[in-house]
């Protein structure tokens, strides 16, 4: 046994001899766009995570191009029996499409509550709208994510894509999907409210 195995049978977080079961839900960002397999969000959090002693198994459910209608249509198969929580990264598409934002805002809700249903927790990861898309767009869409993790008393991590929107080194030449140092530049960010998540999770039997 090595001292990281070692590290992981006794953190807190990992009482109950097997390694947590997450579930990255999402779009192109998440399954990893035009990157190889290794360089895509879920392996290389799960490698951050194992890193720190966390034993966690996160499966890929990224489905480029997915919106959340999308995500909704496919969450039972997407998201098996025996998950204990659901990182939730969808919304991108519907506003890069203009789509109304009522329309991501209801099936992000009954993505939530249906994972809740199960006695999934979930991590929801927020979109920001194109500026571009004028301002009511942009408060009608931004809001969704603070909201519904308000009222399903959710962990938010507000954006993203924060630390590297904009940023050309950081992602792919269609200014909308990362590198992969963007991914981990997205992962690195991200791992304090993964770790506030992990730490929400009930114990294991």
């Amino acid at each position: 046994m090595t001292a990281s195995d070692a590290q992981a049978q006794t953190s807190p977080s990992n009482t109950g001899g097997r390694p947590l079961k997450l579930v990255a839900l999402g779009d192109s960002l998440t399954a990893g766009y035009n990157l190889p397999a290794s360089a895509a969000f879920p392996v290389v959090l799960e490698k951050a995570l194992r890193e720190k002693g966390i034993a966690v198994d996160i499966v890929n459910a990224g489905v480029s191009g997915d919106t959340t209608q999308g995500g909704l249509e496919r969450l039972d198969w997407s998201v098996p029996d025996g998950t204990d929580g659901v990182i939730l990264e969808l919304g991108a598409p519907d506003a890069l499409r203009g789509l109304d934002p009522a329309l991501p805002r209801q099936a992000l809700d009954t993505i939530i509550a249906r994972l809740k249903g199960r006695n999934i927790s979930v991590l929801l990861a927020g979109m920001y709208a194109p500026r571009n898309l004028g301002g009511d767009y942009v408060r009608r869409f931004d809001a969704i994510y603070p909201e519904l993790a308000q009222k399903y008393g959710l962990v938010l991590y507000p954006f993203f894509l924060e630390g590297i929107a904009g940023d050309k080194a950081l992602n792919q030449a269609d200014g909308l999907h990362p590198t992969a140092e963007g991914v981990k530049t997205i992962v690195r960010n991200i791992l304090p409210s993964v770790e506030s998540f992990i730490a929400t999770l009930p114990p294991r039997s």
